[in-house]
């Protein structure tokens, strides 16, 4: 069964449009967990624009299931990730004018930088991913980082506007995923993900990990937390067992 991460970013959104303590994205966590979810997934910016420090200390001495931090490959956020020693950690780009993550991380342009970074990540006992394009030249850069996974950024295929752009995203997504499973690379996926496009990203064998954030936060306003993660997880389960 392919695992669930469920991104709670957009919860601490809505609490600091406020600067107040509600909602708490630690409490929202909590209510994933119960509604299934495998993992917890922060992004701790550098700006600080919604999951704060503090955040991240508290999921860490409290979660029962695994916590990934995303986070960019700069020495600050290195030593955060050394000092919390999240289960996971996913090497992201980050520019602050950005709504949201944009496509992923350029491995290749920035190799020295990104194997320093994961090779200290690594020597913690640290699981290392990167949030990279489903681009073979990525993955193989990856494979020689020696990292344990990548993860392909699904925002081409999810703001696909046409048949034919749906069908060329899923193609490089499903190419991308046999090269970098037969490196011994787990894959996973995310962003852009929802309860409409999520099948056929789910029904890729190769895939172990979906991180799904925004759809998740939008429904469980109207729903409550459980129920849109338990909704989210029968429909990967639905995908992976479709025939």
């Amino acid at each position: 069964m392919i695992r669930l991460g469920v991104n709670v970013d957009h919860v601490a959104t809505v609490r600091q449009a406020r600067r107040s303590l509600e909602p708490d994205p630690v409490a929202a966590s909590v209510e994933a967990v119960l509604g299934g979810a495998d993992g917890i997934t922060v992004h701790l910016r550098e700006d600080r624009r919604h999951i704060q420090d503090r955040d991240v200390r508290i999921l860490k001495e409290t979660l029962p299931c695994r916590l990934n931090l995303e986070m960019a490959v700069t020495p600050a956020m290195t030593q955060f990730a050394l000092d919390i020693a999240p289960h996971e950690a996913t090497l992201v780009p980050e520019k602050r004018e950005e709504l949201t993550t944009e496509g992923g991380l350029d491995v290749l342009a920035h190799l020295a930088a990104v194997d320093a970074c994961a090779k200290k990540l690594l020597d913690k006992g640290i699981v290392v991913s990167l949030f990279i394009d489903p681009d073979p030249r990525q993955v193989q850069a990856a494979h020689r980082l020696g990292v344990q996974a990548v993860e392909f950024q699904t925002a081409t295929y999810s703001e696909a506007r046409t048949p034919n752009e749906t069908h060329e995203a899923l193609t490089r997504l499903r190419e991308s995923s046999l090269l970098a499973s037969s490196l011994g690379i787990h894959v996973h996926m995310g962003h852009g993900l929802n309860y409409q496009n999520v099948f056929p990203i789910a029904a890729i064998p190769q895939v172990e990990e979906l991180n799904i954030g925004h759809s998740i936060v939008a429904r469980s306003i109207l729903v409550g937390m459980r129920e849109a993660v338990k909704t989210m997880k029968e429909a990967i389960r639905l995908a992976r067992e479709k025939p």
